[in-house]
């Protein structure tokens, strides 16, 4: 009979490619590792990795680490399942999301899901949303929040509330580059703020893999023009602050605007950035929660469904 055990520390040493490195990862020995991997290998007739300076797997071992994976997931499933049968009294819930949307969202929806589900242990992956919708095909996330569509097959998605992509834009940038026309442009951008017209503008953009950058490539494709980026970055709060600096035009999830004290403090002090509404449909969307179809959901996740669905649609986050 296979022995949980035994796949778990066969993943590891075929993930490390080194039995030393996965008996310190384990923190066992490198003997005992090396046991419960012979004892897999006895069990199959079959040698499981060519020893090699790094380790590499033989095919055999290549076909069982596939199905151990596998197996261990329906193990934790089955673990999952069983724990809600015995009245919710516990659980676990993996939840991805971006980094800045957290700080949105999740004020408005742990404190209750906490309060009224002590037991339920939280855990959250922060990524761009190309790394989120790999943990979530692969199961390392139980959902994720983020706009819809989710780019990944086999996943269900609950629509939660509208969001909208708007368009920042600093008032001097304009009348930097456009001196002798800028007024016209801005009255322009805010009856229809048509991308075109900023073809000679430079844009802070978020990394290709975030969701919000890969809406701004869609969106410069159909205005038909090649955006002049002046800067790439992994965090959205990065390309707003530079924008309210003159850097560059950029684009912000208007949800994000809410309790922003950078936004708060440039209003304050009547700083020269406008916000315009894009003329183009993908910049309204609509948030959403997604999870795989073919995963177990557990009692946590419906019910952190229900009141992330509860909390947003009265309003509460802008």
């Amino acid at each position: 009979m296979i022995n949980f055990l035994n796949l778990e520390y066969f993943l590891v040493a075929a993930e490390e490619c080194s039995f030393t490195r996965a008996a310190r990862r384990l923190n066992i020995s490198q003997q005992s590792l090396s046991s419960h991997i012979s004892n897999l290998e006895r069990e199959f007739d079959l040698a499981l990795f060519n020893r090699t300076s790094p380790l590499t797997l033989t095919y055999g071992g290549t076909i069982l680490a596939k199905q151990a994976r596998e197996i261990l997931r329906l193990r934790d499933e089955m673990y999952r399942e069983i724990e809600d049968i015995k009245d919710f009294s516990k659980g676990r819930l993996t939840i991805g999301m971006s980094h800045t949307r957290g700080r949105n969202i999740l004020p408005e929806i742990l404190p209750i899901y906490k309060q009224r589900f002590p037991n339920i242990e939280l855990h959250m992956k922060e990524g761009n949303s190309t790394e989120l919708d790999a943990g979530l095909l692969h199961g390392d996330v139980d959902l994720v929040i983020g706009m819809l569509p989710f780019r990944v097959d086999n996943i269900e998605t609950v629509p939660i509330c509208a969001e909208e992509i708007l368009l920042i834009v600093p008032d001097s940038l304009l009348e930097k580059l456009y001196p002798d026309n800028s007024e016209q442009i801005q009255a322009h951008l805010k009856q229809s703020a048509d991308l075109s017209l900023l073809r000679d503008c430079p844009f802070l953009l978020i990394n290709k893999g975030n969701r919000v950058r890969t809406l701004a490539d869609e969106m410069f494709a159909d205005a038909q023009i090649t955006p002049i980026i002046a800067l790439e970055t992994e965090n959205i709060e990065t390309a707003l602050a530079l924008s309210l600096k003159g850097m560059g035009a950029t684009f912000y999830p208007k949800m994000f605007m809410s309790g922003n004290e950078m936004l708060l403090s440039h209003s304050e002090n009547k700083s020269g950035v406008s916000f315009y509404h894009l003329d183009n449909p993908k910049a309204r969307g609509t948030l959403g929660i997604g999870y795989h179809q073919g995963h177990y959901m557990s009692q946590a996740t419906r019910e952190f469904i229900r009141i992330a669905k509860e909390q947003l649609n009265r309003g509460r986050v802008s």
